[in-house]
């Protein structure tokens, strides 16, 4: 009879222990206890814990395609109104959270690529799949009238994600919703309008 595998179960525990805890801050031991399986498993399946943050980067990452499929594929909403509803989505979960866990690609940003150069592949990776749902809906927009030209879809969206997450190390930091509110509030009127405004 073949053994029953942990693979699942243990990069499921592992995101839950780097959310906590962050690369850094998580040993095989932390993971290995929150699966509740023996330390064997570990390196049954993972060649080194790199390779099993990469894994588990994966699995955050499909949960955020589910959230930007959920938000920007919903054509019962103007384009520039799913941008809005994909920041709502995120600023619900957070604050369910109590806004002490925030997003665990920004989090690996800041923690693994100076370190780990297949871990900062995956996140280039990760970061150019995440922005073109962005950037179609933003160009959607702008062919609507509704977000103004004056940049390309594109650049629109790179600014949107990384001011986004910025928001979120902040709300990190505060324990508190007004970054990511504030963040909304000044892009929408802003950046993302039909006059965005004199850019110098």
């Amino acid at each position: 009879m073949a053994r029953e595998s942990h693979k699942d179960t243990i990069v499921a525990a592992g995101l839950r222990v780097m959310f906590r805890q962050g690369f850094n801050g998580s040993g095989i031991r932390d993971i290995v206890a929150e699966a509740a399986v023996p330390q064997g498993s570990f390196t049954n399946h993972f060649r080194s814990k790199e390779a099993f943050a990469g894994e588990v980067l994966d699995r955050y990452f499909e949960h955020t395609r589910a959230l930007v499929s959920q938000a920007l594929d919903d054509p019962s909403l103007p384009p520039r109104e799913r941008l809005r509803r994909y920041l709502d989505l995120i600023t619900d979960r957070l604050r369910n959270d109590g806004f002490t866990r925030g997003c665990l690609i920004g989090d690996f940003s800041l923690e693994t690529t100076q370190a780990s150069e297949m871990l900062r592949e995956k996140l280039v990776a990760i970061y150019r799949e995440w922005l073109r749902p962005f950037s179609a809906c933003i160009a959607e927009a702008q062919r609507d009238g509704s977000i103004a030209s004056t940049f390309p879809a594109e650049e629109l969206a790179e600014f949107l994600i990384s001011s986004w997450e910025g928001a979120i190390l902040r709300m990190k930091v505060g324990r508190d919703v007004t970054p990511l509110e504030r963040f909304k509030r000044i892009a929408f009127a802003t950046v993302f309008s039909k006059e965005p405004g004199h850019v110098s």
